[in-house]
């Protein structure tokens, strides 16, 4: 036994005798990298990209686009440059002039009260940020100080307004305002008016509306061309309906958007096998609009794998009146009830509708059935007697 415990270590015996050799092993399915995530953001890593010159052309969206630590860092350095630079000039020109000698001279000086670089640096802010203490100014002594001064001035005022403006844009950002932009957790499919129907629910959680608010889906899978090209990411649009037609929608309370399977559907040949199956299906959901607020145009996305989509599945009702007021409950935003659906696809359904007429009969017959015992419970039992005729 010691020899043993030399040569195979314990964890490992204890590990070996703890399998059941007649249980069978799954393996653990990886899941397809999603193209869109569900808060919207693009999976997407742009990878040697060499003409990194174009992102200076639009320096303005480049600062936006950086992460706040970056651009506060690059907000206080432009500031303290520009001081540093100026502070340097006017340090020189007192220098040249002779300013700078101990002791007052007879000379008037281009700038007075500057006997250092230090003083040189505190005019310098003072200049740029239009502060005057009254101990520095100035004289007409110097053509080139006031040049100077004029070209601190305009300097000055264009990294305001650059910095200024850019921290305002990061501030108010459109896709800030899509964070209380909401989509169902899970979309289904089931049948409406007939019909095979992909659904989803959308809901704004702010008072202030969207205007102009219009709703577009693609369908993002691998496919293969006939030539035998291999497209990674093939995007289909497919139209989306709601309550009024057409894809404008009216974002006051949550709506139900939904896309009729037809023959124009990528998802005509999808059955509900293939939701457990389909890996390469994702289906990406875009929604955009003014803010009523700030007139900024904003897009909140999000996206479906296939086993995020449930088979024959309705979301609940979660509008009600109350006090003569419509209320949304948004505790059951994204739940969802079984209702009688056929299990199998759109085309099948449309190639043979007897289906649907066997589903609808099925279905009619448990509630009438019910119905027929409940009233026969509930009917009272009474007998007329022979001395009530009489």
């Amino acid at each position: 036994m010691l020899s043993r415990k030399g040569i195979i270590p314990e964890e490992y015996v204890l590990t070996r005798l703890a399998e059941d050799p007649t249980e069978p092993r799954y393996r653990t399915r990886e899941r397809r990298a999603r193209f869109v995530s569900k808060k919207g953001n693009c999976n997407v890593a742009h990878k040697n990209i060499r003409e990194q010159g174009r992102f200076l052309q639009d320096v303005f969206t480049t600062l936006v686009d950086l992460k706040w630590p970056h651009t506060l860092l690059i907000f206080t350095m432009s500031f303290l440059c520009s001081w540093l630079l100026f502070a340097m000039v006017w340090w020189l020109i007192a220098f040249a002039h002779g300013d700078l000698a101990s002791g007052e001279g007879t000379n008037v000086p281009c700038v007075t009260s500057i006997h250092s670089f230090s003083s040189a640096f505190l005019f310098s802010i003072e200049v740029q940020v239009t502060i005057g203490f009254g101990g520095r100014m100035v004289t007409e002594e110097c053509p080139l100080a006031i040049l100077i001064l004029i070209v601190q001035n305009i300097v000055g005022l264009m990294i305001n307004a650059i910095m200024l403006g850019c921290i305002f844009m990061k501030t108010a950002q459109a896709h800030r305002r899509a964070e209380t932009l909401i989509f169902s957790k899970h979309a289904v499919i089931t049948l409406r008016h007939g019909r095979l129907c992909f659904m989803l629910r959308v809901g704004d959680l702010r008072k202030s509306m969207i205007i102009s608010a219009t709703i577009h889906m693609q369908v993002v899978r691998k496919t293969t061309s006939p030539e035998g090209e291999v497209v990674p990411l093939h995007q289909v649009d497919i139209p989306m309906e709601n309550g009024v037609g057409g894809n404008s929608i009216f974002l006051v309370a949550p709506l139900i958007i939904y896309h009729v399977i037809d023959s124009n559907s990528p998802l005509y040949d999808l059955a509900p096998s293939d939701l457990h199956h389909h890996q390469d299906l994702e289906i990406i959901v875009i929604l955009e609009g003014v803010v009523e607020t700030t007139g900024i145009t904003t897009q909140a996305r999000t996206s479906y794998l296939a086993d995020e989509i449930l088979w024959g599945q309705r979301f609940v009702p979660i509008v009600a009146e109350e006090d003569g007021r419509y209320s949304v409950d948004y505790s059951k935003f994204g739940n969802t009830v079984k209702v009688p659906t056929p299990l199998c696809t759109a085309r099948q359904l449309d190639e043979d509708r007897s289906l649907l007429d066997a589903l609808t009969l099925a279905s009619s017959r448990g509630p009438l059935r019910k119905r027929s015992v409940a009233v026969a419970k509930a009917k009272p039992k009474f007998s007329i007697s022979p001395d009530s005729l009489s």
